[in-house]
């Protein structure tokens, strides 16, 4: 992967619906040539897939909170959160904590629903989100 494919890489995540056209003068490629490196880096796996970025608050989901999770049974913890759509990222950790979820939810109320739902699985140790100084970032 060279210079151009890391400002590539760049341009989409800032703005994955550029055109082809655009994203070439940018890196200055022409448009056949941007749309092959764009293929390959999907071929490859560097480029999973596009995505819309959301205002939770304009859907009414207003309480943003992460829970660090210990627990000894990992795959059921693992299939509560995969049905829950309260959950938008559930990651393993090493550590201290078994797992870190990351919920999206309309009210202090369903948050707790949650908390006590997951509370068959382990303990739970809950972080709401205030404000957030750096919420997305381009990886370059």
């Amino acid at each position: 992967m060279d210079d151009i494919d890391q400002s590539i890489l760049i341009l989409l995540q800032e703005n994955a619906r550029i055109s082809m056209t655009e994203l070439g003068k940018k890196v200055g490629l022409s448009t056949p040539a941007v749309n092959e490196r764009v293929k390959k880096l999907e071929d490859k796996g560097v480029i999973k897939g596009y995505r819309a970025i959301i205002d939770t608050e304009k859907l009414n989901k207003s309480v943003t909170a992460f829970i660090l999770f210990d627990t000894k049974q990992g795959k059921s913890f693992r299939d509560f959160c995969k049905k829950d759509h309260n959950v938008v990222e559930c990651h393993r950790l090493a550590g201290q904590f078994s797992y870190l979820v990351k919920i999206v939810t309309e009210s202090v109320q369903s948050l707790e629903e949650f908390i006590d739902s997951s509370l068959a699985y382990g303990e739970p140790s809950t972080l709401i989100k205030l404000s957030s100084v750096v919420e997305y970032r381009p990886f370059s």
